[in-house]
């Protein structure tokens, strides 16, 4: 484990590297104008030579080889930059905001895994079932759904039509503090939403895992000893089943990311995803760079927790990766 983690770790400089230089190759590649975008409604009225006295201070007016290095070497040395569309530090910026969407997106993510499993468990007990039957249509039918046309008809069933959770935000219009129960219901319906949009690819990943599992000569075995059904499904069939489900965490690590940024935008989340757009509409070098090598390393993170958690779950697989 240890020779896996640290080849991966290696594995991963030449990737986050490629990846920042290229957020900043396609910046200096956009059409917009980031001085413009700082400068806001002034820079209308400002002349070239305040402009480009701006774009000095900036430090857009380098090539991009050598804006790109800067912000490595600052980086190195725990030094985002500022943002220019924020107009604070990036490391601020970040702060302020990853923690609601980690708590978003780990919410969502233990909700897929666990109601994933146990209808796959369920379904996969009686094919052709009922209950398999109208879970895998449902789960085909949400894989076709957008995050954000779920989360709008949350939003209307929910908040609109039952005024049973909160629309959107984080805490109560007009509150000035933040507790527990407010966060805890305001997260119920963006949670919600990403989890179940995550959930058909948890749920038809175990069905079948369990399904093949049970029809191997082990189960038919245990069934011929007498033993009980439920342990036959949860001891034999549940931990073969869930083997193929464990390398899906590392994959769907993107997919979870987009999702969310679409969710909190929907659901007005102060997580990071309002943050990305206006670095990304703006042309915000130094914070786009930053959340990229955030997102990049959360999909190479997840990828390593799928490996690890297969080879801790099946002993004869070897940590070579």
């Amino acid at each position: 484990m240890a020779r896996m983690t640290g080849r991966r770790a290696l594995f991963a400089v030449p990737v986050l590297l490629t990846v920042t230089f290229g957020v900043f190759a396609v910046a200096a590649a956009s059409p917009f104008d980031p001085v413009k975008a700082y400068a806001g409604t002034a820079g209308l009225t400002a002349s070239q030579e305040n402009l480009d006295q701006l774009r000095a201070n900036l430090g857009v007016d380098q090539p991009l080889p050598t804006r790109w290095w800067n912000w490595l070497t600052s980086a190195l040395q725990g030094d985002f930059g500022d943002s220019t569309v924020m107009r604070q530090p990036v490391a601020d910026v970040i702060a302020e905001r990853m923690g609601w969407s980690v708590l978003l997106a780990a919410s969502a993510f233990v909700i897929a895994i666990l109601l994933g499993t146990a209808l796959g468990v369920l379904a996969a007990r009686r094919p052709g079932g009922w209950l398999d039957r109208g879970v895998s249509s449902a789960a085909y039918t949400l894989e076709a759904a957008p995050a954000f046309w779920l989360g709008l008809l949350a939003i209307w069933l929910f908040a609109l039509k039952l005024d049973l959770l909160p629309a959107g935000g984080l805490t109560d219009a007009g509150s000035e503090t933040i507790t527990f129960g407010q966060v805890a219901s305001h997260l119920v319906l963006p949670a919600a939403v990403l989890g179940i949009s995550q959930l058909p690819w948890f749920f038809l990943y175990v069905r079948q895992g369990v399904m093949d599992a049970l029809a191997e000569d082990p189960v038919r075995g245990a069934r011929a000893r007498g033993l009980s059904e439920r342990t036959v499904l949860l001891g034999h069939g549940l931990r073969s089943g869930m083997l193929p489900m464990l390398t899906l965490i590392g994959s769907r690590v993107p997919e979870l990311i987009t999702g969310a940024l679409l969710i909190e935008t929907v659901f007005s989340w102060p997580g990071i995803a309002a943050a990305t757009v206006q670095a990304a509409t703006s042309v915000d070098f130094s914070l786009l760079a930053a959340l990229t090598v955030l997102a990049t390393a959360a999909v190479l993170l997840g990828n390593l927790l799928s490996d690890l958690l297969y080879g801790l779950a099946d002993p004869r697989v070897a940590f070579d990766g």
